[in-house]
């Protein structure tokens, strides 16, 4: 479920929380435990501006008599993010532990994100146990919900002489997810990094900061043939990027 039905969901999760489980009660009964969340593999989920994108949520939990079962999973964000799950199904992965994985659909088309949305999420699960034992937990994971992020390089002039001065440009954008279009990333510190035809690694030249509107621009002088590229780290709403190498031939 997309925010596009926050309304109906939120009131009826909120009743159905309220009816089922007496705050007294919240963090369950018995010996169950959560033990591991893993959302989309490593706990980052990056969307762009086009396409549905299918999240797997992964919540591993323990009991003395093994796990029965899960509720759907809630997932929660800034600026009222919120996307309900389908109905988990769980793998013995002992006698006693169980991963019950399910996941949601997300569509920046019909889902209404925000920009304001992007940064740390986190998930609420319900599990139960064999013997009626349950645990219920808010927060029991957290994930990086971002814009996605790109990044390109251009090299000139090509070919060029050796010890002349290259020029590198290029532009970190990133998802608007509100126009539904990528718009630049300003003020970012963005890595020029090179390496020579012969080599598989790239080393770091000098590090320079995005413009107003995203575009990076740069000089140095040219050694060798080999790649030049751009990348950037990422920060807590937006993922890491490294711009394809450009290839330059040094006469």
């Amino acid at each position: 479920m997309s925010k596009r039905a926050l309304g109906a969901a939120v009131v009826g999760a909120l009743a159905l929380t309220a009816l089922a489980v007496p705050a007294a009660q919240a963090a369950g009964a018995g010996d169950t435990k959560i033990t591991k969340v893993v959302v989309d593999g490593d706990n980052k989920v990056a969307i762009g501006t086009s396409g549905l994108k299918t999240v797997k949520i992964s919540v591993t939990a323990s009991d003395n008599s093994g796990i029965a079962g899960a509720s759907a999973f809630t997932l929660e964000g800034p600026d009222y993010g919120f996307y309900l799950s389908g109905k988990p199904t769980c793998a013995k992965v002992s006698a006693t532990a169980s991963t019950c994985s399910a996941t949601v659909k997300i569509d920046p088309k019909v889902d209404y994100l925000s920009n304001a949305s992007a940064g740390t999420w986190y998930v609420d699960a319900w599990i139960d146990a064999k013997d009626g034992d349950y645990v219920w937990e808010e927060k029991a994971g957290s994930f990086k919900f971002q814009r996605a992020s790109q990044l390109t390089a251009n090299a000139t002039p090509e070919p060029v002489k050796k010890g002349k001065t290259l020029t590198v440009t290029g532009k970190l954008s990133r998802a608007n997810w509100e126009t539904l279009k990528y718009a630049g990333y300003s003020g970012q510190s963005v890595k020029l990094q090179y390496r020579k035809k012969s080599s598989s690694t790239y080393t770091t030249v000098k590090t320079i900061k995005s413009s107003s509107t995203g575009t990076l621009k740069t000089t140095v002088k040219a050694s060798a043939d080999g790649y030049y590229r751009f990348a950037f780290a990422g920060t807590s709403t937006t993922p890491a990027v490294n711009a394809t190498g450009d290839y330059v031939d040094v006469k």
